[in-house]
């Protein structure tokens, strides 16, 4: 991280980041932007105008004090002052609600759809994870990245206008003349106001330049914040939840996590890195930086007072311009500070962005896929094999595999033997290394993408369920058709469960978004997710250990209800239960890569290899 920082970029490429930032940010809500930029112009203006207008009032107070005059001043003030007010005030709370509607739901979920966007084999990718962890981390961290600039941007834009109001109210600072002939003649010099630029300048270069050093001092504990903030989410709230409660009563994990929390809090105590930078750099680097603010603004002070004591102008009009100077300070102060961090910034939104710009690779296709009513799909498996990214390995090996719909497919082997594979191959979560695989013919890379997956429903073995209805998690949508969603559980053999809830496909799982939702065994998650293939409706289910949270009770109910389960699917199964072979037409052993055998299950047990190995290691337990 430290070199990325040390990275020259021109200020085009800056421009252009800060520019692509924000088009995020446009993205998403283009009238946060706009209530943004309307609050921090209507900021400025709300001091602005209420100073001149104050500074004309003190003048007709100091010199002709006309009673009609003093009035007018006085309700132009309070009218516009008041009327100002309301409108920033309104304009502020716009740009609040726009922003919190992003800066949380908006952002994440641009993330989350990104990795549902990207390549599967990409989005699973090790690399991949770690970046996007990074990215995260550094956000949560002190709000690197995009979110960064939802909070700096303001300052520089609220910063800007502040310093033009200020100017444009200084302007007759220097226009103004001292007497002619006075001991202050000086001040009306061709040289004096070139020395007060080349002050402010130097100044304002000084202050950049702390601020600076002080971002990148404090962006130097990233690693070690983001460590402890890890931590923290790790041990900080173990016992939350059954599925950690019960390890840290057991194993009294309780007389653990404290030491590991307590390596979380020396990072942020009176001993810890950010307390002795605070005493040290960081520290000067923040007095010096508020040193010279103030002494620029001594100065600015003593030129105003000079220039009326010398009889510029008279009482209103200073008035007038130490208001204007001291908000000019500010102004550059906000501005300078914002500048800086969005300077330190800039590797982590680049990293960002750089995430979001991970093209995908995987050729899309445009061949509408066969919408059969017959379902007669045939796959062909072509002399394929793959290796996953890095990897010198072959989890497949010259795999030449044929099988036709309605046949009822049993995957086994042992763990690694590249059962998975072969699976996220057959849904073309990855395309092959080598060879090809068929539909009907062709090539599947050459099928619509989208098309081409809406032939598959699986249950994966690490199968998610959301805290929500029953019904929509069936029908994995808002819209559930209520007499497939209750078929499709009876299917599953889940209809007397349902039957017993109250608000039956209305009924929520867990207590995330309910507090009546229920809780449910291994199995019956397992038989919702069947029951979510089965609603899908596509030609091919595929179903990785589909009974593996079953007792053999429930398990012998989804095996005798086999056919009317898959009805006229192709039904592929992979599992260590070798009991489910014998419902299966056909049966592939794979063993390192390879598919070592293929028969029935009579007809495999007749021979001396694998399946007949791994079915009597099993069979033993069982006779």
């Amino acid at each position: 991280m430290r070199k990325e920082k040390k990275k020259k970029r021109s200020f085009a490429e800056r421009v252009r980041l800060y520019q692509r930032g924000m088009g995020f940010w446009w993205k998403l809500s283009p009238q946060w932007v706009v209530a943004m930029t309307c609050t921090a112009l209507l900021q400025a203006v709300t001091q602005y105008v209420t100073l001149w207008l104050s500074a004309r009032f003190i003048d007709e107070l100091a010199r002709a004090r006309r009673p009609e005059v003093l009035v007018q001043y006085a309700a132009a003030a309070a009218l516009a002052g008041t009327g100002l007010a309301i409108l920033s005030a309104i304009c502020s709370r716009w740009s609040d609600w726009q922003r919190l509607n992003i800066q949380w739901a908006g952002f994440d979920r641009r993330f989350a759809q990104k990795l549902c966007e990207m390549d599967f084999s990409r989005a699973d990718d090790p690399a991949t994870r770690a970046a996007y962890d990074a990215i995260m981390q550094a956000d949560n961290w002190n709000s690197w990245g995009f979110r960064n600039l939802l909070w700096r941007v303001p300052g520089i834009f609220t910063g800007f206008f502040r310093i033009v109001g200020a100017s444009a109210l200084c302007i007759s600072l220097f226009t103004s003349h001292v007497r002619e002939g006075g001991r202050f003649a000086w001040i009306d010099h061709p040289l004096t106001l070139p020395a007060l630029l080349a002050v402010v300048l130097a100044c304002t270069l000084v202050i950049l330049w702390c601020s600076r050093r002080s971002m990148e001092m404090m962006s130097g504990f990233s690693e070690d914040s983001m460590m402890g903030n890890r931590l923290f989410a790790h041990y900080g709230r173990p016992p939350e939840g059954s599925d950690r409660g019960m390890d840290v009563r057991t194993y009294r994990q309780d007389e653990f996590i404290p030491a590991k929390m307590l390596s979380v809090c020396l990072l942020f105590s009176s001993t810890g890195g950010w307390a002795t930078a605070a005493k040290g750099k960081l520290g000067l680097m923040e007095a010096a930086k508020g040193a010279l603010s103030q002494s620029f603004t001594g100065i600015a002070y003593l030129f105003v007072c000079l220039k009326a004591w010398a009889g510029a102008f008279g009482i209103g009009a200073v008035t007038q311009y130490v208001g204007a100077i001291t908000n000019f300070a500010g102004g550059l102060a906000q501005m300078m500070t914002a500048a800086a961090e969005l300077s330190v910034n800039e590797p982590y939104l680049e990293k960002a962005l750089a995430f979001l710009d991970m093209p995908n690779e995987m050729y899309q296709g445009s061949l509408s896929v066969e919408k059969r009513r017959d379902r007669n799909y045939e796959v062909e498996f072509r002399n394929v094999s793959f290796r996953y990214p890095g990897s010198e390995a072959w989890a497949l090996k010259n795999v030449n595999f044929k099988f036709r719909i309605g046949q009822r497919l049993a995957v086994v082997g042992e763990n690694g033997s590249g059962k998975t594979t072969f699976i996220k191959l057959l849904c073309r979560l990855y395309d092959p290394t080598e060879g090809q695989i068929l539909l009907n013919g062709i090539d599947i890379r050459k099928y619509d993408y989208d098309q081409y997956k809406d032939i598959f429903s699986v249950v994966f073995q690490d199968f998610q369920l959301l805290g929500l209805p029953v019904g929509q998690n069936v029908a994995a949508g808002i819209e559930v058709d209520e007499p497939a969603a209750t078929d499709c559980l009876q299917k599953a053999r889940l209809g007397d469960w349902l039957a017993k809830q109250p608000k039956g496909l209305g009924t929520y799982l867990y207590h995330d978004f309910e507090e009546g939702g229920v809780n449910i065994s291994g199995g019956e998650a397992q038989k919702i997710a069947i029951a979510r293939a089965l609603y899908k409706n596509a030609a091919f289910i595929i179903l990785d250990e589909p009974t593996a949270a079953l007792d053999p009770i429930a398990e012998a109910e989804v095996y005798a209800g086999f056919d009317t389960l898959i009805e006229d699917r192709t039904a592929i199964y992979i599992s260590h239960r070798l009991s489910s072979c014998r419902f299966c037409d056909a049966i592939a052993v794979f063993d390192a890569g390879k598919i070592v055998q293929q028969g029935t299950h009579e007809s495999l047990l007749e021979e001396e290899g694998k399946y007949a190995a791994l079915w009597n290691a099993q069979a033993q337990y069982y006779t």
